[in-house]
């Protein structure tokens, strides 16, 4: 199998139930509250460790880190790369209402300590075809985009959150994107998911492409291999660690040399398991729970 690398972030996640989403000038009463684990980078390392792969994780925690830094090690998670810093950690203000869908605001925080030698000294331990995964969480994206490609890594780009920043990333270089519908549509220009999919393949013609659409699939494409996979239906209670669960099952996937087409079957049924719970990290399943479902 593959090592896995990922530079990524590590948030504590500050969760509400609410009835609906806060609008302007509007004031509501939480129905519910819970301090979680989470970040895109500790959930997607997280579901990589529980689907079974050898998963290193590199980011930076505040003094208020010790938690996400347990939650990994108990996953499996490699956490010898991660620095501590003064300050405190990332974190994020999650809305959840009664549908289970969120509304999230996120706080860089430590996240934002990783400059270009830290990148470099992390890399240096991995070795061509070993596994690159990024967000766009932290700091130093772009560069470990091109680093890790000079070394010959299969690099991974979730390009989530969408921001000005990340537009200007050499996307090009990934040998993979995994991004939802709403990142396609920022990339793309386009609307519809077919036409997602196409352009992507147009303008990032040397690189596979996962689309994740909610209760309507997945779909992907590598050259002219186009495979879809439909959603495993499921009564949704939180949706916050979807998307990284697919992600972290389907890369886990992709080290044990799976063909792409059972790496979507699993991601998606791992994926249908996590909204079935709440919290991001804590809702991630153990590979064991698949077979179970």
């Amino acid at each position: 199998m593959k090592r896995v690398l990922n530079i990524g972030s590590l948030n504590i996640d500050r969760c509400y139930d609410v009835a609906d989403f806060v609008h302007a000038k509007e004031t509501v009463s939480a129905l519910g509250y819970a301090t979680n684990t989470g970040g895109k980078g500790l959930n997607q390392s997280v579901a990589l460790a529980r689907a079974g792969a050898q998963v290193s994780h590199a980011g930076a925690v505040g003094e208020d880190g010790e938690m996400l830094l347990q939650v990994l090690r108990d996953s499996g998670v490699d956490t010898g790369y991660i620095l501590r810093v003064p300050g405190p950690s990332g974190h994020a203000i999650i809305q959840i209402d009664p549908r289970g869908q969120n509304c999230i605001l996120i706080y860089a925080g430590a996240n934002a300590a990783l400059d270009e030698a830290y990148v470099d000294r992390v890399l240096s331990d991995f070795a061509p075809g070993d596994i690159l995964l990024l967000q766009n969480e932290t700091t130093s994206v772009a560069y470990a985009m091109e680093q890790g490609k000079k070394k010959g890594m299969y690099v991974v780009l979730n390009p989530s959150p969408i921001d000005a920043a990340l537009l200007e990333y050499p996307i090009g270089l990934a040998d993979l994107l995994i991004l939802n519908e709403v990142e396609g549509a920022a990339l793309s220009g386009e609307a519809e998911f077919e036409a997602i999919l196409r352009r992507l393949g147009e303008k990032y013609p040397d690189t596979a492409v996962v689309l994740t659409l909610g209760e309507q699939g997945c779909l992907y494409r590598s050259g002219d291999t186009v495979l879809r996979q439909a959603a495993f239906r499921v009564q949704a209670v939180d949706t916050t660690a979807a998307g990284d669960t697919f992600t972290g099952y389907f890369l886990a996937g992709v080290a044990r040399g799976d063909d792409p087409a059972d790496c979507l079957r699993t991601a998606s049924r791992a994926s249908s398991i996590a909204v079935t719970r709440k919290g991001a990290a804590p809702s991630i399943p153990l590979r064991s729970e698949l077979a179970e479902a």
